[in-house]
């Protein structure tokens, strides 16, 4: 039987990038725009607060764009201040390069297991299917290990005697879904 566990954000990562004020690197996007027009062209940017002075730093989102070519839509959830558009936006690579910012999503996710327990004698072997709701970074020997509640080293271990086994590489991070294999 194929298991579902689903990683899910619990809240906006946090935004790396120096800020000019204080040399902090960490920012906290709380889902504000700034839109500005000039005639026909549109400029937009998220709204990023430094956690230790309290800086705004924007983030270009549209840069001398023609109005008539942005989505209506988008422009309503710009001029909304939609935090659904902030999630989307910091999932977006090409904002995050154009930016020159890292996300770090620690505390920002949760794993879900659906409440079913891992550790069950009786049960010789485990197949579980991971779906990210986003693209968050985690390692799988991280996740496998709060999931069915074991250390990381016998996690480690287990992948080592070959009782813990993926299509997709366990070491270093994922943000993709993958399925994996445990034997009792």
């Amino acid at each position: 039987m194929l298991e579902t566990w689903v990683v899910a954000p619990t809240c906006l990562p946090v935004v790396l990038r120096r800020c000019h004020a204080c040399a902090s690197e960490r920012f906290r996007a709380d889902g504000k725009f700034r839109v500005n027009a000039n005639h026909k062209l549109i400029d937009a940017w998220l709204l990023v607060l430094c956690t230790t002075c309290g800086e705004t730093a924007k983030l270009t989102v549209l840069e001398r764009t023609n109005v008539r070519s942005v989505r209506p839509a988008l422009l309503d959830r710009l001029h909304d201040n939609d935090p659904g558009l902030a999630a989307e936006l910091l999932q977006d690579p090409v904002l995050r390069r154009r930016n020159r910012i890292a996300l770090d999503w620690t505390d920002a996710w949760r794993l879900d297991t659906g409440g079913s327990d891992h550790r069950d004698p009786d049960r010789e072997v485990i197949d579980v299917a991971v779906r990210f709701t986003a693209r968050i970074p985690v390692r799988p020997v991280r996740l496998i290990a709060e999931g069915c509640g074991l250390t990381r080293a016998e996690v480690e271990r287990l992948i080592e005697d070959g009782k813990l086994v993926s299509v997709a590489r366990l070491t270093g991070k994922l943000s993709g879904d993958f399925t994996f294999t445990l034997k009792h």
